[in-house]
């Protein structure tokens, strides 16, 4: 995600990082290319001359302005969720730590109620890794020890197995003590609730805005920007090259961009920082534990933070 100061409008037009246009200059520099021949053959392929004129380039765009904004909606409603879903977990996990550090028996000590509120920890970097791939080992390890990390080890779904050991932690800790049957039911209503922000993280991961639409708009952006040039070579002459360019560089950005934020668990510049989410919500558990907190996470040069 890219954390970055508000800039006045000239810096903005020439912000670099956090733009996507350093991963779309290969296929810009092909349009240029394209753009410059169609100029110096005056729009003639092998000789013959494309017949074609501004008009149909017109209606042909108004479509692709619409699908895209389409498909932009569809990638953003992916990434808001997500954000959502991850919002959630911290809200939830704030929540179970204070209870486990107020509403537990006297009879519990710090050190289990520190461990429970470990597992939470762990919870939110299992659930990182899963949605990214990685191996957890070392996290989990730096957070539950050795031990219980092996104990986790042949497990599929982490987060899942984390928080079936956290609710098995809190129900052995409520025992019988008077009340009891209240203070497990207030428990219950927030682990529901870190349990559907892990369901629902793993909902997006698993069902990908369908392929045929990703196909469709790709083969009709690039359909677009290399016919251009030759429907408007000649009414523009020697300026065909930097308009196309510039209509490229809106149309396949835009793109890029629907691509990034589709995947909002990834490592792309516009995805969701998982890094910073699961130091904040450590930090959380730890501060109200009265525990010595890691640093809070801050961007790198590049105004990045994953």
């Amino acid at each position: 995600m890219i954390v970055r100061p508000r800039q006045n409008w000239l810096r903005m037009l020439f912000v670099w990082n956090g733009s996507v246009l350093q991963s779309i200059i290969p296929q810009l520099v092909f349009m240029a290319i394209v753009s410059t021949l169609a100029v110096f053959t005056n729009g003639r392929i092998f000789g013959e001359k494309i017949p074609l004129n501004t008009a149909p380039f017109t209606l042909f765009g108004l479509a692709l302005a619409i699908f895209l904004g389409f498909r932009n909606n569809a990638s953003f409603e992916r990434f808001k969720e997500a954000r959502h879903l991850w919002g959630n977990l911290l809200i939830a996990a704030r929540t179970v730590t204070s209870q486990l550090h107020r509403y537990l028996p006297d009879s519990v000590g710090d050190a289990e109620r520190n461990r429970l509120a470990d597992l939470l920890i762990a919870l939110a970097y299992a659930l990182k890794h899963q949605l990214r791939h990685t191996d957890p080992t070392a996290d989990l390890q730096r957070i539950l020890g050795a031990e219980r990390t092996a104990a986790l080890g042949g497990k599929c779904y982490k987060p899942v197995a984390i928080l079936d050991e956290l609710r098995g932690g809190i129900v052995r800790a409520l025992g019988r003590a008077p009340g009891s049957d209240a203070t497990c039911w207030m428990f219950e209503t927030q682990l529901d609730e870190l349990g559907k922000s892990v369901g629902g993280c793993e909902r997006i991961l698993s069902t990908p805005i369908p392929f045929s639409y990703s196909v469709l708009l790709h083969r009709t952006v690039y359909a677009y920007c290399v016919l251009l040039p030759f429907g408007l070579v000649d009414s523009t002459e020697f300026f065909t090259p930097l308009i196309c360019v510039f209509i490229a560089y809106t149309l396949i950005a835009l793109e890029a961009i629907a691509n990034e934020v589709a995947e909002p668990f990834g490592l792309a510049p516009n995805a969701l920082a998982l890094d910073a989410m699961t130091r904040t919500i450590e930090r959380s558990v730890l501060e109200l534990g009265d525990r010595p907190m890691p640093e809070e996470f801050v961007p790198a040069s590049t105004y990045q933070i994953t």
